[in-house]
């Protein structure tokens, strides 16, 4: 996953062609499908921390994120991130 995207840094646009850039915290997989926890780039406060999931899909063979919309799948990838954060707390 991480080659597919590089550095822990990425630039996305939205649907209004504005670009902004966010900061990769995790990626999980879940029922064959990536996705990745991110949130924007530069934040200094993390108690204000907002993090988005998005779901990696291929259209026309390149990769595209979009969020996700189902609750279930949403909080099933949350706690699937949680635990990737969780795990690597203890390795250190």
């Amino acid at each position: 996953m991480s080659d597919l995207f590089g550095d822990d840094f990425i630039t996305l646009t939205d649907e209004d062609g504005q670009e902004f850039e966010v900061e990769v915290l995790a990626t999980v997989e879940y029922n064959g499908m990536d996705y990745m926890g991110v949130c924007p780039a530069g934040m200094e406060d993390e108690s204000e921390l907002e993090v988005s999931i998005l779901k990696v899909v291929e259209e026309d063979g390149e990769a595209i994120l979009e969020a996700v919309t189902d609750d279930d799948e949403l909080e099933a990838v949350y706690n699937l991130l949680l635990e990737d954060d969780s795990e690597d707390d203890e390795e250190e």
